[in-house]
């Protein structure tokens, strides 16, 4: 409410007269019993002082104002109220990279389906076409505009990528930026509006046993959905920072070129997995995940039971397929790993400013 306003009640003294004056009959006229006036049909005035009657207007003008402050308290306290109940902290925007968006019902937290509801709709299938065959992986959409987050060897070396929303329809996409020591990439699609975006949670308070979901597109499978627990935290992962020496880069973690086969490498422990990672290798602190990760499953989605995400899926190991040229390989054995969501939203301005892209 404008304090400016008047809070006069209709009918009120108006405080901005003269006291001493009236549209009435003088006071000096009234006698008790009768009135003078000169047009002879107005009452005669209230028996009360006129600084009396200032008071008076004041009084419901105070009043009226606390209301108004009561009210503003009150509904500042309902706004936060729904803020928190629609995953809109107030903290939880600004610079350096927090994204809010979609959050699970209060009647579904808690469970796999409610975060598959509301999740679902955010993560995405990224197609990246180059000279070498194609490769499949996952991504997240952090703004209504089509800004999608992955990985950054799903999209390296990409002469055109297509964009599969949940709902099947088709979006062609633009690099804007990727940190390649990070394996982080941002995208963006053309012509995009209005899409359902996910939230960024805080991954620094992630702990080891909290149950997780994670959504991608495996094998192709677009919408895929697993669950799991987080495994252990702070694992370093090597991985390779571009295709050089090994033929598997940008497969989406492991989803094969045509013709090709191998998964995406990386290494963990002092040993190499799914193929020779290459001169060029980078290596970060990763959430671990026994949720099943299976090829494709790169720059997806690792999200907690409150529908926020916590990381992006980057590396699983498999064991060779026993099926000899086959040219498949085996499903997860429950170690998947994730990059932190919290190295992510540090590093969206730069990825924002096309930096390394």
């Amino acid at each position: 409410m404008d304090m400016t306003e008047n809070l006069r009640p209709s009918g009120a003294h108006s405080t901005d007269q003269d006291p001493t004056s009236y549209p009435y009959a003088s006071p000096a006229a009234y006698d008790g019993t009768a009135y003078n006036s000169a047009a002879g049909g107005y009452p005669p005035p209230p028996p009360y002082a006129p600084t009396t009657g200032r008071r008076k207007a004041k009084r419901p003008v105070a009043l009226l104002a606390a209301v108004a402050i009561a009210a503003g308290v009150i509904g500042g306290g309902t706004a936060t109220l729904v803020g928190q109940l629609n995953g809109q902290d107030a903290a939880a925007t600004g610079s350096g990279g927090t994204v809010n968006g979609t959050t699970v019902s209060q009647s579904s937290k808690g469970t796999v389906a409610g975060v598959a509801e509301a999740v679902s709709p955010a993560i995405v299938e990224i197609g990246a076409a180059s000279s070498a065959g194609k490769s499949t992986g996952s991504g997240v959409v952090i703004t209504e505009d089509g800004e999608i987050v992955t990985n950054n060897h799903v999209i390296s070396g990409a002469q055109q990528i297509q964009v599969t929303l949940s709902t099947g329809k088709t979006y062609t996409a633009d690099v804007v930026g990727t940190d390649p020591d990070k394996d982080l990439a941002l995208i963006k699609l053309q012509g995009a509006s209005g899409l359902k975006t996910a939230t960024l949670g805080d991954s620094s308070k992630v702990k080891v046993g909290e149950e997780v979901v994670a959504i991608g597109s495996p094998e192709g499978l677009t919408g895929t959905v697993t669950s799991g627990i987080v495994s252990a935290l702070d694992r370093d992962v090597t991985v390779a920072k571009d295709d050089s020496g090994s033929s598997g880069q940008g497969q989406g973690q492991g989803q094969g070129r045509q013709g090709g086969g191998q998964e995406w490498p990386f290494e963990f422990g002092g040993q190499q997995f799914n193929g020779d990672t290459g001169e060029e290798t980078t290596t970060y602190k990763a959430l671990q995940t026994d949720a099943s990760l299976n090829p494709g499953n790169s720059g997806g989605a690792l999200i907690n039971m409150d529908g926020e995400i916590i990381g992006i899926n980057s590396a699983m190991y498999a064991p060779s397929s026993s099926a000899a040229g086959s040219g498949s390989s085996a499903g997860s054995v429950g170690l998947g790993f994730a990059i932190p969501v919290n190295t992510l939203k540090a590093d969206l301005d730069t990825l924002r400013a096309g930096n390394g892209s």
